[in-house]
C-alpha cells in the first residue's frame, strides 16, 4: 500500500491542485464568487468578514434539521423525556468537527470532497464510493418527500392525500431550483428565511408547551440517562446516526468555494479556516436549538403518556385525525405527533407543527439537490443541467414513495423512514473515512493537514460514530423476519459493506503513517 507522501513537493502539490480544482466541472455551479473585504488584513476579527463568510455553514446546517431528523428528535423525547439530550449536544458538537474537516478541505485545496476521491482512489473503489453516496443523498431525498407529503396532509385535514403530496414536491423542487438565477446571497437568504420559520414554528411549540426548564438544563448537561434501557439505548444511537448525516460532509466541502480565497496566499487559507468554522459553528448552534425545542416538547407532552387518554383529548377538541390514536400502544412519528400536539394544545399547534415540517423538507430537499450535483460531476466529471439532475434522483426517491402511499398506509410510510434512517447509518462510514484520509495528508493539505492530535481524535471519533451506527443497523436487523434466504443475501452484504469499509480505514491508516498497513497488497 503506498503513502502518500508528507514530502514538500508533495506540499507544494496540494496547494497547486487547490489552484486547478476551480477550473473542474462541479466548480462551475456557481457562477459567482462572494468578495472577502479587506484580504489583506489577517490581524483582527472583522464582523463585515464574517459577514462574507456566512452562506455556506447555514446552508449545511439544514441537513441537521431534516424530517428525518425532526422525527428522531420527537421519538427521543417521547420514549426517554429529556434524558437524551445531552446525547443530542454531544453528537452535534461532533458534527460541527467533522464539518469543520470538510470545511478545511474545501478552503485549502479549491476541492471538494468529490473531486479528491476521484483524483486519490482507483477506478474500482472510487466507483462503488459514488455508488453509496447516490444512495445515502436517494435515501435522504426519500425522507423529504415522505416528510413533506405529511405536511400537506395535515395543513389540508386530510383533503391533499399522500400520493398527491408525494406528487407536489416535484413540481416545488423545480420552482425552487430557479432562486439560485437571482444570485448567491439572495439563494442563502432564502435558506436563511426556511431556518427562521423552522424556529419560529417548533419555537411557538416550545413555549406552549412550556418544557420544565429544570430538566431540560438537567437532560443537557448530565450524561446519565436513569433507570433506561434498551429502547432507550436504540433511541440514543437513533440521535447520533440521524444528526450526522454522510452526503453533509460533501456539501460542504462544495459549498465553501463559493468565497473568492486566495490559496497562494498562507494568511487567506488560514484566515478562511478561521470564519468559516465560526460560521458553521453559529449555524448549528441554531440546528441545536430547534432540535431541543422538538425534543422538549414531546418529552413534557407526550413522556408517559397513554393512548386512551390521548384519544379522549383529540376527540374533545374535535380533532379530523383522532382515529390514529384509538389504538393500544401509543407510537408516535412525524405525522402523529402533529396530531398530538393539535389533540392536547389546540389545532393551531398542528398547523404550526405542519408548517415546520413543510419547512424543513424543502429545504433539505434543496440541499440534497446540490449535493447530487457536486457529486456527480465531481465523481465522474458530468455537468448534467440541474433540471436534469432533479428529474433523475426525485424521480428515484419518488417512485418507492408514491407506492407506498397509494397502497399502503400512513404507518407503512413511517416504517419506510425508520428503514431509511438505517440506510443513512450504513453510509456514514463513506464521508467519514474519506474526509479523516484527506484532511490528514499532506500532499493535499499541504501543512494544513491534521496534526498527530487531531488525527487520534479525529480517527477515535470516527470509530465512535461508525460502531455506534452499524449497532443500529444491527438492531434493526434482528426484528426482520426469520427466512434463511432473507438472512443469507444479508450476510452477503454485510460482508460487501464491511470489505470495502476496511479497505477505506486501510487506506486512511497507510496515509496516517502507520507502518504495518504497507505490508497489506492492497493498492492506492
Amino acid at each position: 500500500m503506498n503513502d502518500l507522501s508528507h514530502s514538500e513537493d508533495a506540499k507544494q502539490d496540494g496547494i497547486q491542485n487547490g489552484k486547478r480544482g476551480n477550473s473542474t466541472a462541479a466548480s462551475t455551479y456557481f457562477n459567482e464568487k462572494i468578495t472577502i473585504p479587506d484580504a489583506d488584513n489577517y490581524q483582527t476579527f472583522s464582523f463585515r468578514k464574517l459577514w462574507a463568510f456566512t452562506g455556506p455553514g447555514f446552508l449545511m446546517s439544514i441537513a441537521y434539521l431534516d424530517p428525518g431528523n425532526i422525527e428522531s428528535d420527537l421519538q427521543s423525547g417521547a420514549t426517554a423525556g429529556f434524558k437524551l439530550l445531552w446525547v443530542l449536544l454531544a453528537s452535534t458538537i461532533l458534527g460541527l468537527l467533522m464539518q469543520r474537516l470538510s470545511a478545511r478541505l474545501g478552503v485549502v485545496t479549491g476541492q471538494h470532497l468529490a473531486e479528491v476521491c476521484s483524483q486519490r482512489y482507483n477506478r474500482v473503489p472510487r466507483m462503488i464510493l459514488w455508488l453509496m453516496v447516490e444512495i445515502a443523498i436517494i435515501g435522504s431525498d426519500m425522507q423529504e418527500v415522505i416528510g413533506t407529503a405529511i405536511a400537506f396532509f395535515l395543513l389540508s385535514s386530510g383533503r391533499i392525500p399522500l400520493w398527491a403530496g408525494v406528487l407536489i414536491t416535484i413540481a416545488d423542487t423545480f420552482t425552487f431550483l430557479l432562486l439560485d438565477r437571482y444570485g448567491l446571497r439572495k439563494l442563502e437568504a432564502f435558506f436563511a428565511f426556511l431556518i427562521t420559520v423552522m424556529a419560529l414554528m417548533f419555537g411557538y411549540e416550545y413555549v406552549r408547551v412550556a418544557p420544565d426548564q429544570g430538566q431540560v438544563m438537567k437532560g443537557m448537561f448530565l450524561p446519565y440517562c436513569e433507570n433506561c434501557g434498551h429502547e432507550e439505548l436504540l433511541q440514543a444511537v437513533g440521535v447520533v446516526g440521524a444528526i450526522i448525516m454522510p452526503h453533509n460532509i460533501y456539501l460542504h466541502s462544495a459549498l465553501v468555494k463559493s468565497r473568492d480565497v486566495d490559496r497562494s496566499k498562507r494568511g487567506e487559507i488560514r484566515e478562511a479556516n478561521k470564519y468559516f468554522f465560526i460560521e458553521a459553528a453559529i449555524a448549528l448552534f441554531v440546528s441545536f436549538i430547534i432540535n431541543l425545542f422538538v425534543v422538549s416538547v414531546f418529552a413534557e407532552g407526550f413522556y408517559g403518556q397513554n393512548a386512551k387518554t390521548v384519544y379522549n383529548n383529540c376527540v374533545t377538541n374535535g380533532n379530523p385525525h383522532a382515529s390514529v390514536f384509538n389504538v393500544s400502544d401509543l407510537e408516535v412519528d412525524i405525522y402523529r405527533g402533529g396530531v398530538f400536539l393539535g389533540c392536547e394544545f389546540g389545532n393551531a399547534a398542528m398547523y404550526i407543527w405542519a408548517v415546520g415540517i413543510l419547512a424543513a423538507g424543502q429545504s433539505s430537499t434543496m440541499t440534497g439537490t446540490y449535493t447530487g450535483q457536486f457529486v456527480m460531476e465531481g465523481f465522474l466529471n458530468l455537468t448534467w443541467k440541474r433540471w436534469q439532475r432533479v428529474l433523475l434522483t426525485r424521480s428515484i426517491a419518488i417512485l418507492p414513495t408514491i407506492l407506498i402511499a397509494i397502497f399502503s398506509s400512513m404507518n407503512d410510510l413511517t416504517k419506510l423512514n425508520d428503514l431509511l434512517n438505517v440506510l443513512m447509518s450504513m453510509q456514514l462510514p463513506f464521508a467519514l473515512l474519506p474526509i479523516l484520509t484527506f484532511t490528514s495528508a499532506g500532499n493535499v493539505m499541504a501543512e494544513f493537514a491534521n496534526g498527530r492530535r487531531m488525527k487520534i481524535v479525529t480517527s477515535l471519533l470516527t470509530v465512535v460514530v461508525i460502531a455506534i451506527n452499524l449497532y443500529f443497523v444491527v438492531e434493526y436487523i434482528q426484528d426482520l423476519p426469520n427466512n434463511w434466504a432473507l438472512y443469507l443475501g444479508i450476510s452477503i452484504l454485510v460482508f460487501c459493506y464491511l470489505a470495502f469499509v476496511s479497505y477505506l480505514a486501510l487506506f486512511c491508516l497507510a496515509v496516517m503513517g502507520v507502518t504495518f498497513v504497507h505490508k497489506i497488497p492492497v493498492s492506492i
